[in-house]
């Protein structure tokens, strides 16, 4: 049996990149997923057909996490289409590096509402069905220990996901509810490239810090999804687990 056969998961943001990568990972291993867009429909669609034609079981379902009843909806779509929800991965973000003096109030509201607000209207929506064995995965980042010039508010999101995920395990362990972070280094997504970090100088200096000599990969980052999700992970709750080869 697979290690989450019967399970039923919803995952954020997952039309592309590492969240496509978790929901295809978590859906190998038996799980019915809900997969989670804000406007790319099509790259949404990609991913249930690729989940179905391997065997699984997928349901593409729009939404703004920032917004809550939008937040509400996508984890009542779990329950509408698979009756329970036993894995919420909080996957959706966006990012933008910006100095200081560029920065506005809208790239300052566009990052938090996102990336922090949203996963908290998630996460409230996605506890009044999560029983006992829940397991919540917030996405964090290496840039909230490394610190990057140009990365403030970015950052200051990534750190703030990093203290949410540890008041979480507390508040909610008492319900049997595990809430961990899965913090990635420079991972090459197709956000990263139209960044411009992939070839970048900061892609440099990364390798050059990094032991396993190389930059993550959306797989490197859903095999740890799948651990924290399933109950090899049963005792690990409050955790950030730094998936960076090394690099911090």
């Amino acid at each position: 049996m697979s290690k989450l056969t019967g399970k039923v998961a919803v995952v954020t943001g997952a039309s592309k990149g590492i969240g496509a990568a978790i929901a295809k990972s978590l859906a190998a291993e038996g799980a019915s997923v809900v997969v989670n867009y804000a406007s790319s429909k099509a790259g949404a669609d990609a991913v249930v057909a690729a989940i179905t034609a391997a065997g699984g079981k997928a349901v593409a379902v729009p939404g703004d996490v920032s917004k809550a009843a939008e937040a509400q909806g996508i984890i009542e779509a779990a329950i509408k289409n698979y009756g329970r929800l036993d894995i919420l991965v909080n996957n959706s973000g966006v990012y933008e590096y910006t100095p200081l003096e560029a920065i506005t109030e809208e790239h300052f509201h566009r990052h938090f509402n996102i990336n922090v607000l949203g996963l908290l209207l998630a996460t409230q929506a996605a506890v009044k069905y999560l029983g006992e064995g829940g397991s919540i995965l917030n996405m964090g980042s290496v840039v909230s220990s490394i610190t990057p010039p140009n990365s403030a508010v970015y950052s200051g999101t990534k750190a703030a996901v990093d203290a949410v995920t540890g008041v979480l395990a507390r508040e909610l362990g008492p319900k049997k509810i595990r809430v961990n972070t899965i913090s990635p280094g420079i991972v090459e997504t197709e956000g990263t490239h139209s960044g411009g970090f992939i070839g970048s100088e900061f892609e440099k200096a990364a390798l050059a810090q990094t032991p396993l000599g190389r930059i993550g990969q959306p797989s490197d980052i859903a095999s740890i999804a799948v651990f924290l999700a399933s109950e090899d992970s049963a005792w690990l709750t409050g955790e950030r687990l730094l998936a960076s080869g090394g690099f911090r």
